[in-house]
């Protein structure tokens, strides 16, 4: 049990350290405009990171980051090496001002550590019979999709706010607005559908019949349960989670938990996001209509409602950013907490986990983390307001999708994109591409790296214990 203590606390000061490396993810180019003074950044990035506590409730991205390796090789020594390692990597890189990913660092240690316990107990396993290749494989992809979205888009938010016609803008930034709409009531039922299969256990019954037929019938039940609840999944925004979990009971499983299955089903509800946005998007139109149609247009009037618009933008970043990245610990402390025995799954994960990984995180960010706030702010590019503005929603944007999707990517990749972005729109030779290639080697090999020290933290330990 002290041993569990110790790994808890680890975590969490990982967590903290994960804070003020990636504060400049969050303050970089709010700092870099003079939008902010860093004290008043870091404070109001901590504040958002915290708010995220109450906004992401399915923890997606927790469940991906504990079930990284395969629960067999999950042990207590596993988890402290994985997080060791990680400390050391990020410590490393926040020394030397290099903005790599505290999420992949996490995600390399953990292999990296399970990988050394799996080969010192057994002869002739594969490494896809350690971690899952699936979850390892989608981490690896978004190494380089986040950050080209990020790209993408803040080029298309760069591009579209800078047109000169206001009712051409509105028009687009309004259809944009519509698909962002569709887009994640399309992820939400894409989640609730997860969230179903996941209460019968399709999945982990598949595992049993195949290693023993004779549970098949037992899974064709379930099933079929599943196959007669989809339907009403589609009704969930109009009536419900509780009433969609009642009709079930009713008319489909009269065994089924409704309590339970109506919890389960809340977890995928993510209107507090979509409405966030469109509540954002609401406002920056007002605020063109006002500045430009309302009162004369000015370049100091643009640049000041660029300023204020970059509050927003910046929020909702961190918003993305705690709810991101804090993830990531809690599944490392769920992990810990069924490799222990405390807890059976993650599902009973409990309440003061999230809250002290959203608290350790904020805290993180208050302290700042001045050195790669140079490099994010000012050494890829140079950032104006209105650039800051695309930027940052460009990375909240990113986040919030891989989010819903239960993809740990890295806020750093993401943001830094997003400003690759912005530069490029004004011209490729606005971006200092040598400083971005450096970059891209440090993400390319942080799991690798983080993975070698894992593994030699693990044989280490195990000359001790």
């Amino acid at each position: 049990m002290t041993f569990l203590v110790v790994i808890i606390i680890l975590a969490l000061v990982f967590d903290y350290i994960n804070g003020f490396h990636d504060a400049a993810n969050s303050i970089a180019t709010i700092v870099s405009t003079k939008v902010l003074t860093p004290l008043q950044a870091v404070i109001w990035a901590a504040f958002f990171n915290f708010v995220a506590f109450f906004i992401f409730k399915d923890h997606a991205v927790a469940n991906t980051i504990a079930k990284t390796v395969h629960k067999e090789f999950i042990t207590l020594d596993v988890i402290f090496a994985g997080l060791i390692a990680a400390i050391i990597w990020n410590l490393f890189t926040w020394w030397y001002g290099i903005p790599s990913s505290s999420s992949h660092t996490l995600i390399g240690g953990f292999a990296g550590a399970a990988i050394a316990h799996a080969y010192m107990i057994s002869d002739g396993i594969s490494i896809s019979g350690i971690v899952e290749m699936d979850k390892i494989s989608k981490t690896v992809l978004f190494i380089f999709i986040a950050p080209l979205m990020g790209m993408a888009i803040s080029m298309f938010i760069t591009l579209v706010t800078i047109m000169q016609n206001i009712w051409y803008r509105i028009g687009i930034i309004s259809l944009v607005a519509l698909g962002t709409f569709m887009l994640f009531n399309q992820l939400e039922q894409s989640k609730l559908n997860e969230n179903l299969n996941k209460f019968y256990g399709i999945d982990k019954l598949k595992k049993e019949v195949s290693i023993n037929p004779a549970l098949q019938p037992k899974l064709d039940s379930m099933l079929n349960f599943v196959e007669a609840a989809s339907p009403l999944l589609k009704e969930f925004d109009a009536v419900g989670a509780n009433q969609i979990a009642k009709t079930i009971a009713k008319e489909i499983d009269p065994n089924v938990d409704v309590k339970k299955l109506t919890k389960d089903l809340k977890k995928a509800d993510n209107s507090a996001i979509v409405w966030g946005i469109m509540f954002v998007i609401f406002l920056f139109i007002l605020t063109y209509i006002y500045v430009e149609k309302v009162k004369t247009p000015t370049a100091y009037r643009v640049a000041n409602m660029f300023k204020k618009l970059q509050l927003l933008s910046s929020a909702a970043f961190s918003i993305g950013h705690g709810g991101n990245d804090a993830q990531k610990v809690m599944g490392i402390i769920s992990a810990a907490m069924v490799a222990n025995g405390n807890i059976a799954d993650l599902k009973q994960m409990p309440d003061w986990v999230p809250l002290a990984c959203y608290a350790a995180i904020g805290l993180g960010t208050l302290s700042g983390g001045w050195k790669i706030v140079k490099t994010m702010g000012s050494k890829i590019t140079k950032v104006t307001p209105l650039e800051g503005v695309a930027a940052e929603s460009a990375g909240a944007l990113t986040l919030f999708m891989t989010e819903q999707m239960g993809i740990p990517v890295s806020t750093t990749h993401t943001i830094t994109g997003s400003i690759i972005g912005v530069g490029a729109t004004k011209r490729l030779s606005a971006v200092r591409w040598g400083v971005t290639i450096n970059l891209l080697w440090a993400w390319i090999l942080t799991i690798p790296v983080s993975a070698v020290l894992a593994g030699t933290t693990y044989f280490l330990i195990s000359l001790f214990r």
